[in-house]
Formats: structure tokens, sequence, C-alpha cells
């Protein structure tokens, strides 16, 4: 099927990214700007328009307008998605030589950023959850063992690096990490791109923003947890920890220097959406929907488990002995269509759109599921990765990257050195970064993921010759 064909088919319920659902939740503005004559919005930056890094024009009156409604210092509108403000938030906050400390289930885009950044990632480990193969959350206690080890390695410390929610949605206590951080006198930058609607703060019971508790940078991905369209993020700024000359520097480095107007207007309408009280209406309605929806799931013997942002289902999958990645060629066939398949569970993103009618049909496709093969099955639990609670590439990973290399069988592997990433798409984590020694227990463990991941993990893994 040609690309053209595929992008307007229909039929389908959506359950994936991007969270405006095929164009059904999007703002209602952006909606009447793509209904005029085709290509009318796509503009250069004109005089009026201006861009995210120019100080006047439209753009710049959002951005300053944006920031402000937010009670934040500033902002910064992005066309490259969360990854690129990710990497230039990085370059901001470390100089070439400098370490960043940053977790396990960090976004493989951080850790491009440190291999032409010349950053040294130095990576901690994270509670792991055996039931369902995810990486949890962590608390305070957990962090200031972080801090302890890391010293040990008498590296050059220039900030730290926080992800929450978690691709599932998992939350943790992110003031207390945030005042943690902050008691070593380091900013932080927290990657919140699956929480962008966070900051609309319309119950208690759903979690904050890290702006709440005073984060110094952080990103958000428009287009995952806001009605935004594909590549559109923001980076806000508050406190004077990182200097913005500094941001907006690695930011002309590595944005195009077209940004898309189309792209800009999305991120415009859609944290409107989220600040301003018709969008949080719609929000709240979206909400309420998704909690029933997860009730009637679960009363129905469907195995969910539970997270912290309703608009996501997380199904249990290994609960019954069923591959996650299995279930959702099968889901697939009966037209419903999840966002994140994993050897254990498979996650089904809500977004901003209405799911009213999904329920049964939910159920009755899980039961013919379960039926055909939970007798041929047992539960299995997911061995926890081998890491270090603290560790950092055995070279850096910059020079390791550039390196003449040889690839061998990955059984083959042990005690050479990594010059790539293997890293599982999505969730796009890292088990294996450029620098990092494949001693025995990491190739142990990795060929066990193979087994998980069979087309995402390769037999071959290219190492320094």
């Amino acid at each position: 099927m040609g690309l053209m064909k595929l992008l307007s088919s229909k039929g389908s319920e959506n359950l994936f990214l991007p969270a405006h659902g095929r164009g059904m939740a999007l703002p209602e503005k952006l909606k009447e700007l793509l209904k005029l004559k085709p290509g009318i919005w796509d503009l250069p930056e004109l005089f009026e328009i201006g861009g995210p890094l120019i100080n006047d024009g439209a753009i710049a009156e959002s951005q300053n307008a944006s920031a402000s409604k937010l009670g934040v210092d500033r902002c910064w509108y992005g066309v490259n998605g969360a990854t690129g403000l990710l990497q230039s938030s990085l370059l901001a906050l470390a100089r070439p030589g400098q370490a960043v400390l940053m977790p396990r289930n960090i976004h493989k885009s951080c850790i491009q950023a440190c291999l032409f950044g010349g950053l040294i990632p130095i990576l901690f480990d994270i509670p792991f959850l055996s039931d369902r193969g995810h990486a949890s959350v962590f608390d305070r206690k957990w962090l200031q063992r972080v801090f302890k080890k890391a010293k040990e390695l008498d590296e050059d410390i220039a900030a730290v690096v926080l992800v929450n929610p978690t691709y599932q949605g998992y939350s943790a206590d992110i003031e207390a990490l945030i005042k943690e951080i902050h008691s070593h006198s380091l900013p932080v930058l927290v990657d919140e791109a699956h929480g962008a609607y966070f900051i609309s703060q319309i119950r208690p019971d759903i979690p904050k923003s890290a702006l709440s508790f005073g984060a110094d940078l952080v990103v958000h991905s428009l287009h995952k947890s806001a009605p935004g369209l594909v590549q559109s993020a923001v980076l806000w700024s508050q406190g004077e920890k990182v200097d913005p000359f500094k941001i907006e520097r690695s930011i002309e480095l590595l944005q195009t220097s077209s940004p898309s107007s189309l792209l800009l207007a999305s991120c415009e309408s859609s944290i409107k959406e989220l600040l301003e009280s018709k969008g949080k209406k719609k929000l709240i309605s979206r909400i309420h929907e998704a909690e029933s929806l997860s009730e009637f799931l679960i009363s129905n013997g469907v195995p969910l488990l539970e997270n912290r942002d309703p608009l996501r289902i997380i199904l249990h999958t290994s609960k019954f002995g069923l591959s996650g990645i299995d279930v959702d060629k099968d889901f697939i066939k009966k037209r419903i269509i999840g966002e994140l398949a994993e050897p254990g569970t498979l996650t089904f993103c809500l977004g901003f759109s209405s799911h009213k009618k999904l329920g049964k049909r939910f159920v009755k496709i899980w039961n013919e599921i379960v039926k055909l093969s939970f007798s041929q099955k047992e539960f299995s639990f997911f061995k926890r990765p081998p890491f270090n609670l603290v560790s950092k590439p055995f070279k850096p990973c910059s020079s390791s990257w550039g390196s003449n290399f040889e690839k061998v069988n990955l059984k083959d592997s042990i005690g050479r050195i990594s010059v790539e990433m293997v890293c599982p798409y999505p969730p796009g984590i890292p088990l294996l970064v450029p620098g990092e020694i494949l001693d025995e227990a990491r190739v142990s463990w990795l060929l066990e993921q193979r087994n998980f991941w069979p087309d995402q993990i390769p037999d071959f893994v290219r190492v320094i010759s």
C-alpha cells in the first residue's frame, strides 16, 4: 500500500499517538486553519511571523504569552519533537567533558546528545517491575543513594535528567526528587514528553507538572500528551540556573532554520487547549470517559495495570502468559491499534478523542485471544537488567561511536566495547550505549531479551575493532 493511501485509510480504533486521534481532537482553531486552501499556511519566517529564536513577530508574542500563562520565565516552541529540545537542553546544561546524571530509562535522544556534545552520561539504575518487564519510578532515598555512589566516579556532574511520567504513565513524587537535586546545587531537566497535560492541573489526584515544583527545564511533546501535530514540542525554562542564551544557541545548532509555520501554530493551539477553560472542560470529559472504560474492562476480567495517567491503559498480557507483541497483532487484525507493544504488556493511548463504544468490543477481542491461547501458556516473570546502581561507559560515547568497528555475533561479544546503541523502539530506551563493555551478565541478559524482542534486538552487535 502506498504512503498516500495509508495516510488516508480509515476504519480503525486509533489508540495510538498522536493524541489528537487522527484529527478528531485537534484544537478548533487548527482545524479551521487546515480547512483553508491547501498550503496557504505553509509560510517562511516572514517579518510579522518571526520564529522561535527571533525576538519580534507573532511567534515571539505567542511564546511569551504561553510562558506567562503557565507562570514560567521562558518557553521555546520546537518542530523537531521532544527529541530536538531535549538535546538542545543537554547542550545548554553541560560543556564537553562534563557529566550528566540520568536514569537508565532515559530516551535514546539524550544519549545521542552526549555523543555529539562530548558529554559523559552517568547512568543510574532504577526499580524494576519483574511481573511486566517495566522500569518503575524511584523515590528520594533511592536518588540519595545514587548521588553517594556517583561521587565515587569523580566526574564533574553538571546537571541531572529525570523522566516523568514514563511511557506507560507511571509517575514519581517529582517534587521530592527535584528538591534533592537542588540540594546539590545542580539544575534539573525533566523529560515530561508524556505528561504535557499535567500543566492543566484539572484534578488534585492527577500528577502535577515538574514545573510546579521548580524544575529548571521541562520538555513536553505536544503530540504525545497534548492535541498537537507530530513533531510539535515545547521547552519551558524558569529560574537562574540555566542561561537562556545557552539554550537559544543550542536550539539554533540543532533545529532547522526553516521551521514549519503549521507546526508552530500547532504548538500555540495545543498549549492553549491545555490552559484555557474550554480545552480543560474537554480534557475533564475525556478523563471521565477513560476512567469509566477502565472500570468496565476490569469488571469484565480484563487484566489492567495501575498507573497515574488515566488516558493510558496498560493491558497486562504476561499475566496470562501472553506476549504483548503477539497480542498487539491480534488486536490489529480486529482493527484496534495500540501504541506500545512490549513482551509483557500492551499500552493503549486513548488520547483526547472519544472512545465511547470501545468497552464491549475490547472485552470480546480479549476473551477470544485468551480462549485460544491460555491453555498453552504459563505466567512469566522478567529478569531484572544486570546494571550497577551507577555506572558510566568504559570509553567516551563519542569516541566509541566514531571508532573503527567490526560486527560480531552477540553471543561472542563478551569483553568487547560497543560502538552502537541496542534499543528496542518504541519505547526507545537503550539497553546498551556506545562505550559500554559487554560483560557476561549483560550479554546473557541481551540474549534473553532477544527472545522477547526478536525483531528489535539483532543477532549481531558492532564493537570496537
